[in-house]
């Protein structure tokens, strides 16, 4: 308990400088963010080395380190934003402390497995993958992924695009890393390729949305928070005017779909 303290009060002061666009809306963000299916850990977990620890890094509300729990050990579920970890969920065997992804605190050649999910674009790839392949073990594991628009209905995807590019301007520089579904990121590891027989599957995420929920989930995209701050009104609720009448009954659940694109590789 000392230790893992000492590393908390340490790296509390590493996390100044990052840049934090998501601890406004953390308790938005643990409601409303679609789950990741408990396949894609699984094959995880089967290339990791050994199953003793995982180190999910911006882990956020910690979903990715729920679903790496069953298959390890220790889990060691770090985030920038205390916010954001106020509002993970407790497992027995995952351990969350404030730390960014360039400082992590944890001992040189320790993980068995890295995850990143939805968050390396917002890093410093340089310092990132040099801590990366100071705490992984031999043949340890990284893994990380994206996902970009969500596909519910022709019609209401139609008018979701729409509402998209009306907040281009508001987006971050890194968003183009997201578009490009990770594919122009530096991945300075032995990637395992689509060719290959432990390739990544195709994975997807599922949620069945009501009308809310959806307009809940546009609510945690920084470039909503960034035209609130702007403009000061928020757009989703306008944008929910223009798209109610296609979804038709408000409480009508529909399936929302996003495929995962991931970069998986070895040190």
């Amino acid at each position: 308990m000392a230790f893992l303290l000492g590393i908390l009060i340490r790296l509390l002061a590493t996390t100044m400088n990052f840049k934090d666009l998501f601890s406004t809306q953390a308790a938005d963000y643990a409601k409303h963010r679609p789950q990741y299916p408990p396949e894609l850990f699984a094959y995880l977990a089967s290339l990791a080395p050994s199953r003793l620890v995982a180190w999910d890094c911006a882990t956020g509300n910690g979903q990715a380190a729920i679903g790496l729990a069953p298959h390890f050990q220790r889990v060691i579920a770090t985030d920038a934003s205390a916010n954001q970890l106020s509002n993970a969920l407790d497992h027995e065997n995952i351990t969350y402390c404030v730390a960014t992804a360039e400082d992590s605190g944890l001992e040189t050649a320790s993980i068995d497995l890295l995850t990143v999910a939805q968050a390396a674009h917002w890093f410093d790839f340089e310092r990132f993958y040099a801590e990366a392949k100071r705490i992984l073990k031999p043949q340890g594991v990284i893994a990380l992924w994206t996902y970009t628009m969500a596909q519910i209905e022709p019609s209401i995807d139609a008018a979701f695009g729409e509402f998209y590019e009306s907040l281009t301007p508001y987006w971050s520089p890194e968003r183009l890393l997201v578009e490009a579904m990770y594919q122009t990121i530096p991945f300075p590891f032995d990637e395992i390729m689509p060719e290959t027989i432990s390739a990544p599957p195709t994975f997807y995420m599922e949620v069945q949305w009501t009308f809310a929920d959806f307009l809940g989930y546009l609510g945690t995209w920084s470039a909503v928070q960034e035209f609130i701050k702007q403009h000061k009104y928020d757009p989703v609720e306008e944008f929910g005017r223009r798209l109610q009448p296609l979804w038709t009954e408000p409480d009508i659940e529909r399936k929302a779909q996003w495929q995962v694109y991931m970069r998986v590789g070895r040190v």
